[in-house]
């Protein structure tokens, strides 16, 4: 359940979480044993349901590095190389310890994401400068808002206006060319692209209440991004 909690709360899919408490289970010594995944919980049974267990997932975030620990200790279960209360020790470990990069790092590589699309999708070298620092400041602003009001929705809601109104103004100022070009990259670090992923791998897999949910939430961000260019562009 801590190895499911952990991969679920990090941003993995839903098949992969069972995949990995199944695998562990079964190394251990447990029979029957039955997990199901959703984007909000885990349920985990024994026995053809004669214990069950169930945790609750309200926050969930994008860190593929907890989910490749959580990975290498399930590798070390089902190979036999871990005692119980090692393995349960080293997922403690891995559950609280703060593996992602600070905000500082996050908003400097969001910069340079932002710069290096505009030129990617068809912009000059002028319009670089203008997208690293609206995509850079942009991402801040996300982060900072997140931090006041606990939605994601609306954190990047307005961090795409706090883009639009900065490519604007260096548009206005003589900076770059091409308008377009510098939003579409500078939007680009707050698009869903690991939820559109996971929710396309959980259909494939046959996982469709996590697949279906997963890929509402990555149209959601998407439309909140959209909309707050589109809030700007209607105001100018």
């Amino acid at each position: 359940m801590l190895a499911g909690k952990i991969m679920l709360q990090s941003g993995a899919e839903t098949y992969r979480v069972e995949d990995t408490m199944n695998r562990i289970a079964i190394a251990y010594g447990l029979n029957n044993v039955q997990s199901y995944a959703t984007p909000t919980g885990i349920n985990f049974s024994t026995d053809i349901a004669a214990d069950t267990h169930f945790i609750r997932i309200s926050n969930r975030s994008n860190d593929l590095h907890k989910i490749a620990e959580v990975n290498s200790v399930s590798r070390k279960v089902t190979a036999g190389e871990l005692a119980l209360n090692e393995a349960l020790d080293m997922l403690n470990e891995i559950d609280h310890a703060k593996l992602t990069f600070p905000g500082w790092m996050q908003i400097i590589a969001a910069a340079f994401v932002s710069g290096s699309f505009a030129i990617m999708f068809g912009g000059t070298w002028p319009d670089f400068i203008p997208a690293f620092v609206a995509g850079g400041l942009g991402f801040a602003g996300m982060l900072g808002f997140e931090r006041l009001v606990a939605i994601r929705f609306m954190a990047e809601f307005f961090g795409s206006v706090m883009i639009g109104v900065l490519a604007f103004v260096f548009i206005s100022n003589g900076f770059g060319n091409a308008l377009d070009r510098i939003i579409i990259g500078a939007v680009m670090p707050l698009v869903p692209g690991l939820h559109i992923t996971n929710a396309v791998r959980d259909l494939m897999a046959g996982h469709l209440v996590a697949g279906v949910s997963k890929g509402v939430e990555a149209t959601l961000t998407a439309f909140a991004i959209g909309a707050g260019v589109a809030v700007i562009f209607a105001f100018v």
